[in-house]
């Protein structure tokens, strides 16, 4: 079954989690209470990674998209955005089964990412993690005398 993707809010909020102008830094994208098969926005905020982590709940499944600065050092300065695909614990098993079909819908309004990173756990999405992972996604490292990737 194919996921509904019609509502503007969430090419809206998409875009303000790109947009540099806006505070926006996250934005999390689950199903609309009673419809299975229609996505919405189910938050968003400017409290970066750590108030993205509390969206994330054992019984709800949904797709997350961060946006990240990320430095070397005080002269340069990357925006990175990180696709968190979330199924918690606690969420049926046939949901989980969907989730795998339903991304790539969801990756026709989240189009734009540097690495994905599947969590199931709040542990899963690690600040330390996430920032090596994209640090090795980045290509070249110029601070390498003082990391340890």
């Amino acid at each position: 079954m194919a996921l509904n993707i019609s509502d503007p809010e969430l090419t809206t909020v998409y875009e303000d989690v790109r947009d540099d102008k806006t505070e926006t830094n996250w934005a999390f994208f689950d199903f609309a209470d009673g419809k299975p098969d229609r996505l919405r926005v189910a938050g968003s905020g400017s409290g970066g990674l750590a108030e993205f982590v509390k969206q994330l709940k054992p019984q709800v499944a949904g797709w997350g998209y961060v946006r990240i600065n990320m430095s070397n050092d005080k002269y340069s300065q990357r925006i990175k955005f990180v696709l968190v695909p979330w199924c918690g614990d606690s969420v049926n098993i046939m949901r989980k089964a969907r989730l795998g079909i339903q991304i790539s819908d969801v990756k026709n309004i989240i189009r734009s990412f540097h690495i994905e990173v599947p969590a199931s756990h709040v542990h899963d999405v690690d600040e330390n993690e996430i920032m090596t992972r994209l640090r090795r996604a980045g290509g070249a490292n110029y601070d390498r005398q003082s990391s340890n990737y």
